[in-house]
């Protein structure tokens, strides 16, 4: 489980925020903060995997709160979750080492994206080895595609049926046919296949190539 810390200073805001984190596989709320000291002594008490932190709280902002953590030592992941939209702030958050930055407000699919390109994240560090640049390239870019999915879908596309083929790829243990997760999710293959275009493009499927004895490859899909 990875444990997280839902720091904002209206308490409404919070609840919303962590029934949201619960509602995450793989995630769990250990504590929430209202004030920058609330969050201090919460990380000094039980330190946790994440903090998803507003930047205005009543005793100062999320970025300085984030530069006392690391002059402490504690290096705790940071994901902003605050209405703060100017150029400036985002950049601070980025040189102050924030993994992600979610502007408010947001949808429950907005936040889930941004937590499971965190959790694959770490998946991926916690097997370690060698990177390759191509490796390199797609950790730095993982949290920063996020946004491109369910969340944002196209007129006339289905949440429900996006997390259905996303599920179903999540799952696989190596790549798909369109005709594969059609019938794994339950769909018609060319809702499948609409799908997987979309997500796609989105840059959340890798697509590959198999070419058999008749000479026409076959699209395969894998989550990454």
């Amino acid at each position: 489980m990875i444990d997280v810390l839902v720091v904002d200073d209206d308490l409404h805001v919070a609840r919303i925020n962590a029934a949201y984190v619960a509602k995450v596989p793989g995630f769990r709320v250990v504590s929430v903060a209202h004030t920058a000291a609330e969050a201090l002594t919460a990380l000094e008490t039980r330190p946790v995997d994440l903090v998803l932190l507003d930047h205005y709280l009543p005793d100062g902002t999320g970025l300085r709160l984030v530069a006392g953590l690391r002059q402490r030592g504690l290096h705790t992941d940071v994901i902003m979750v605050t209405a703060a939209r100017d150029i400036a702030t985002v950049q601070a958050a980025m040189r102050h080492g924030a993994l992600q930055y979610l502007v408010k407000p947001f949808t429950f699919a907005g936040l889930r994206s941004k937590l499971e390109a965190y959790a694959t994240l770490r998946r991926t560090f916690e097997d370690g080895g060698q990177a390759e640049q191509s490796d390199v390239d797609r950790l730095f870019g993982a949290l920063g595609s996020a946004g491109a999915g369910p969340a944002e879908l196209p007129k006339g596309h289905s949440t429900a049926t996006a997390d259905r083929v996303r599920g179903v790829l999540r799952g696989a243990d190596a790549p798909l046919s369109a005709q594969e997760v059609a019938a794994r999710a339950g769909l018609s293959r060319q809702t499948a296949q609409r799908y997987l275009k979309l997500l796609e493009r989105a840059g959340r499927l890798r697509l590959t190539l198999r070419y058999g004895d008749t000479g026409r490859p076959e699209h395969r899909y894998e989550w990454i």
